[in-house]
């Protein structure tokens, strides 16, 4: 599957739920607050001004309101780009 098809999959809310209950924050997922997951704009200009475009960027909060967010960027990439931290999967 190519760039294209996980940006796509990947912007369907459930798929980032299960992400995060299944995998990402397994220990402490029942604690958010799924209703609240929000998409992010995924556009930005960098310090130096310069332009940037993520795949997809999401946010959610906790159950007791607080503004607390988790901020979750799904980068997916079919060419290696050396500016980018390893994963520490």
């Amino acid at each position: 599957m190519k760039d294209p098809g996980y940006k796509r999959l990947f912007s369907r809310p459930r798929m980032i739920r299960d992400l995060l209950s299944g995998f990402a924050a397994r220990d402490w997922s029942e604690a958010l607050d799924f209703a609240a997951l929000d998409a992010l704009p995924a556009s930005y200009v960098t310090r130096s001004l310069q332009q940037r475009h993520s795949d997809l960027i999401w946010r959610i909060r906790f159950h007791d309101d607080r503004w607390l967010y988790v901020v979750v960027l799904l980068e997916f990439q079919s060419t290696v780009d050396r500016r980018m931290a390893p994963c520490a999967c």
